[in-house]
């Protein structure tokens, strides 16, 4: 049966013509099916060589590959990577070869959808204590989850006396981790649809604000409050997929999707308002504004926005002197472009001395891959995942 209606019209009136098409598009539980036009070739070997806006020639060498939807990258001071996989397993490489064995000692993950296990952080004291936070989905039961997060002992081959430090039924989906300069875990939490983000006794839609045992610092800014909850740092959040700390001012940075359009990044302050749902540059999936207006007192406005979305994802600043040309230029993933599968890149943003964009770069468009994740390593290059059934780890360094 045909998806597809044409309707035109034409008036006549002072020698003009006016055409008005409408074209009707299939739809699962009232979202739009997404169009199967663009196919995405596999990930070939590399190098990928490319000329890019600020004249600086990269390579991207295929550093690791054979993972299953990768979420997040840690960097360990050994050398090594952990890399965490949405269906739940946990992943090591070495000298640049991923290990056949999955790290022992992960939580039990519910992973549904595009949930499952997710961020991987590292304590500030992590040579001395060792310990490794996860964000996760736990089961709940009756085919529920929860939103954890576990720490566990690194002990060099795997994870031991792992256990919860955080859970919240209030909160069940993806979910980032950083530690502030201030030493305190920071946890997004899925806003989804409804109110609940703007609600301050859900923990949905929140950037949470944790000690590293996973309990409520005293000088929260909700703390004492009885209409709020405690553990709530920012509020009005739809679905964070990046936290990162500015090198510079030590501010938290965040960025989240917006539904059809209306991604954005934000500079977190505490007690803030982000405006999910009741602002927002998105429109819904079918199409209408989410809100009447994309900016109200009270409320925070981003200093990045897109529209349309690129489903961002990752996020990190470059701070390294290997690609020189991008020093404090912020980078980000992202998934798909416009609603279209098939449109996964990496971009790159340019900020002034006052941190307002000047410009910005799509890179890597013709791989097609949606990119995950994006952290600089230790060695002053950038490493990408993508978020594919045969998964890679890239690695972005100068083509000289």
């Amino acid at each position: 049966m045909w998806q597809r209606r044409v309707l035109i019209g034409v008036a006549f009136g002072v020698g003009a013509a006016t055409a008005v098409a409408q074209q009707t598009v299939p739809t699962r539980n009232g979202t739009p099916v997404a169009p199967t036009g663009i196919v995405v070739p596999p990930l070939g070997a590399g190098p990928f060589t490319y000329h890019t806006a600020e004249g600086q020639d990269i390579r991207v060498v295929v550093f690791a590959r054979g993972l299953k939807h990768p979420w997040s990258i840690a960097f360990l001071p050994t050398g090594e990577m952990l890399v965490s996989e949405r269906g739940g397993q946990l992943r090591v490489i070495r000298n640049g070869k991923l290990d056949p064995q999955p790290v022992a000692g992960v939580p039990m993950v519910q992973a549904a959808g595009l949930s499952g296990l997710g961020d991987i952080a590292l304590h500030p004291q992590f040579a001395t204590n060792h310990f490794v936070y996860l964000s996760y989905n736990k089961p709940a039961g009756d085919g529920k989850s929860a939103l954890g997060v576990a720490r566990g002992v690194w002990d060099g081959k795997a994870l031991t006396q792992t256990r919860d430090v955080f859970v919240t039924n209030d909160a069940n989906s993806v979910s980032r981790l950083a530690f502030g300069r201030d030493g305190k875990l920071y946890v997004s939490t899925f806003g989804g649809q409804g109110d609940a983000a703007q609600n301050p006794m859900s923990l949905a839609g929140k950037v949470l604000r944790l000690n590293d045992d996973g309990s409520v610092p005293k000088d929260n800014p909700f703390v004492g409050k009885p209409d709020h909850k405690p553990e709530i740092y920012t509020r009005g959040h739809r679905s964070t997929l990046g936290l990162a700390v500015h090198p510079g001012t030590g501010q938290l940075w965040e960025n989240e999707n917006g539904p059809n359009g209306g991604d954005e990044i934000n500079i977190l302050k505490p007690g803030a308002n982000y405006g999910w749902p009741l602002v927002s540059l998105g429109r819904t999936y079918p199409g209408p504004w989410v809100s009447k207006g994309f900016s109200r007192e009270g409320f925070e406005d981003p200093v990045v926005y897109w529209t349309p979305a690129i489903a961002v994802s990752g996020m990190t600043f470059y701070t390294g002197s290997k690609l020189p040309k991008w020093k404090g230029d912020v980078f980000v993933g992202g998934l798909r472009q416009g609603e279209i599968p098939g449109t996964g890149h990496l971009e790159r943003i340019l900020f002034n001395e006052n941190m307002e964009e000047l410009r910005r770069e799509q890179l890597l468009t013709d791989l097609r891959q949606r990119i995950r994740d994006v952290r600089m390593g230790p060695d002053e290059l950038l490493y990408l995942l993508t978020d594919e059934d045969d998964g890679a780890v890239l690695r972005i360094e100068p083509a000289n």
